[in-house]
């Protein structure tokens, strides 16, 4: 199973970022552009994994402990690739949200599960393979109240990529 950890958004941020995606898709030439219900903040990217790292990923998540945050996102920006690029809805830093990437990845690195080791950088994919003469723009920020981390399940399905939470850990409230 190919899977990560995320923070998946209520309807009016998920509405606001589709919103944000649109706008993009209306000014390229071509792209692979998120489904609405793929729209997602990753904290972790685990990769292939079997049963004892999917029991170890949950006992990781059940060992931290975070309090709800508040995120904003603050500006629409790409990763230059060829062949197109990522476009993203960037997120405003946050120490409670790099708290828990950092804690939720030592966790899992404790437990013996390797993860890339690229600087944290917090976002939410609107397309790839995008082509498009717009540069990268500040939008009025927006966002909310997280409470919930989750477990992701990532699979194609008739040709479309499709995420499914299959575990949940929920801030201290």
């Amino acid at each position: 199973m190919r899977l990560f950890i995320a923070i998946n958004f209520g309807s009016d941020t998920k509405d606001r970022l589709l919103a944000l995606r649109d706008e993009l898709r209306s000014h390229s030439s071509r792209g692979k552009f998120s489904l609405p219900d793929n729209l997602h903040l990753t904290l972790v990217f685990l990769g292939e994994c079997d049963g004892s790292k999917t029991t170890a990923t949950k006992a990781a998540m059940d060992s931290v402990s975070y309090d709800p945050f508040r995120v904003l996102i603050e500006r629409v920006g790409r990763f230059t690739r060829n062949g197109g690029d990522i476009w993203w809805a960037g997120v405003r830093e946050c120490k409670p949200l790099q708290d828990l990437q950092t804690n939720l990845s030592d966790k899992l690195i404790a437990a013996g599960i390797k993860l890339d080791q690229r600087k944290y950088n917090p976002h939410i994919t609107l397309g790839r393979e995008v082509l498009t003469n717009v540069v990268p723009w500040q939008i009025k920020p927006f966002g909310e109240t997280i409470s919930s981390i989750e477990l992701m399940k990532s699979e194609r399905i008739s040709g479309k990529l499709i995420y499914t939470a299959i575990y949940e850990k929920r801030a201290i409230l």
